[in-house]
């Protein structure tokens, strides 16, 4: 009966005055429907292949960390896309990599930017980066049906922790489980060749400049073994989403930058074809 008798083009009084600082909590009380994990899938037969992102590296440094993301999306064995992007920025001082169904990803993404908004907006401060770290859990864990049923979504989160001065990272799986990453990580189809790249190149006294080109390297080893990941494109002048966040917030770098260290990384390539050598002892 009170649906009838509000005023056109007048809101609920719940929607003007949200009682939690969640808008997932809001969104599920409200409209549940929307949320993206509890949508119905239409019946379907045979396997249908959807755009999948790929690999995503992170990495810290003395003065915050760097997330990166290569720029292919497959179906198959098909290439889909080219030039996606799968790193965003979470807020000021974070940014989330996505690997998995890009179209549910994306979504998810834009979901958790501003369930991160509204909290800013609702208790007039920011979430902590463990706080977000967990409300980007509560997320994953969400789309556990989706996932279940081949939709995943496996994100790399990364941020700078203005409290403790230093940057973080944290990796996830389909469940939604936590898990923090001490120095770097990755996550996507070709995150086994990316770590193992990082795992002989990384080192805790890098420079920002060094430590991004180590993440560039990873990206490269990764798409030399892994189709599904694409590396630098010098013809079609397509190089992967570089970000830094540190104490001054996030900064994404220019594509000339990222060219740069890519034509660096390819001209090293001719002499070493497998990548720089790390010392034996």
């Amino acid at each position: 009966m009170e649906a009838n008798t509000r005023k056109p083009g007048h809101l609920p009084a719940a929607f003007l005055t949200p009682g939690s600082s969640s808008f997932l909590d809001f969104l599920g009380e409200h409209s549940p429907e929307l949320l993206p994990g509890n949508r119905t899938l239409p019946a379907v037969k045979g396997a249908i292949e959807l755009p999948h992102g790929t690999t995503i590296v992170a990495a810290v440094f003395d003065s915050g960390v760097v997330l990166a993301g290569d720029r292919r999306a497959t179906m198959g064995n098909v290439i889909a896309q080219r030039d996606i992007e799968k790193v965003f920025p979470a807020d000021e001082f974070s940014a989330v990599g996505i690997a998995g169904t890009a179209g549910l990803a994306v979504e998810m993404v834009k979901l958790f930017q501003l369930e991160l908004e509204h909290y800013e907006k609702i208790e007039g401060a920011t979430l902590s980066l463990e706080g977000k770290a967990n409300r980007l859990s509560t997320m994953i864990r969400g789309n556990l049906g989706m996932a279940l049923q081949g939709l995943a979504v496996v994100p790399l989160f990364a941020g700078y922790d203005t409290d403790r001065a230093r940057g973080r990272i944290f990796s996830y799986d389909v469940t939604g489980g936590r898990s923090e990453e001490l120095g770097f990580a990755s996550t996507g189809s070709g995150s086994v060749f990316a770590r193992g790249a990082l795992k002989k190149l990384y080192r805790k006294d890098l420079t920002e400049q060094q430590t991004v080109t180590a993440v560039v390297q990873a990206l490269y080893d990764a798409a030399d073994d892994d189709s599904a990941t694409g590396g630098p494109d010098m013809t079609r002048r397509i190089f992967p989403v570089v970000t830094v966040i540190t104490e001054d917030g996030y900064r994404r770098y220019a594509d000339s930058d990222v060219a740069s260290i890519a034509r660096s990384v390819l001209d090293g390539r001719l002499e070493f074809p497998d990548g720089p050598r790390a010392e034996v002892l």
